[in-house]
């Protein structure tokens, strides 16, 4: 890196570091990346082909295609594109395929990025590592609501459940599994709403890059 600021904010899913990325990126005037909807993306695009998302071939093909209309599809969320993307994440080809595209965006201008190996394998030189959890009850709450808010009918335990497996397939994963970068700091939401913990984030942030 050339001087450019890169924030990582890593954590499994529905832990609120996309809304706490989007609003960082916001405050410090730098661009945001959602890479979780590049895998999503990837994902949707097998399942378009009638393919298995855990089927290299045809993952990486996708990853390989992927074009910015696709990050703008109204399908990302909900439990099945949930988990094509965890299983697109684990093939090797799909993360090296996309691995440049999120490295030339942060390197352009600087970035705010979130996922769940920005700060691990990304960019494992940002100036700022944020690791975002909660508990999984937590999680599946919020997720829960969300997906009722959006008209998507859902039952609590079966989300739990859905979470859970999402955090066994991420952590477990050969490649880049979700787990905290050595140096990162750990801002667990569990009891704090949007504004506390955008609050949180934003002070954590503002001391590591010195002001």
């Amino acid at each position: 890196m050339t001087g450019t600021t890169v924030v990582a904010v890593d954590g499994p899913a529905a832990a609120g570091k996309g809304t706490l990325a989007r609003r960082l990126a916001a405050a410090l005037g730098l661009p945001y990346l959602d890479t979780g909807l590049l895998y999503r993306a990837v994902g949707r695009r097998v399942l378009d082909a009638g393919a298995d998302p855990r089927d290299a071939v045809a993952a990486e093909a996708a990853a390989r295609a992927l074009t910015p209309a696709d990050l703008e599809r109204g399908d990302l969320r909900g439990p099945m594109a949930d988990m094509a993307a965890s299983a697109v994440a684990a093939i090797p080809a799909v993360r090296a395929a996309l691995l440049d595209f999120q490295r030339d965006f942060g390197r352009a201008h600087g970035a705010v990025l979130d996922g769940r190996d920005i700060g691990t394998v990304v960019f494992p030189d940002a100036r700022v590592k944020l690791f975002v959890t909660a508990s999984v009850e937590e999680r599946a709450r919020r997720r829960f609501l969300e997906l009722q808010a959006r008209g998507v009918a859902a039952d609590l335990m079966q989300v739990t459940s859905e979470i859970r497996d999402r955090d066994a397939q991420d952590a477990n994963r050969p490649v880049a599994p979700l787990r905290p970068a050595e140096d990162a700091i750990l801002l667990d939401t569990s009891t704090l709403d949007a504004e506390a913990a955008f609050a949180a984030g934003l002070a954590i942030v503002k001391d590591r890059l010195g002001g």
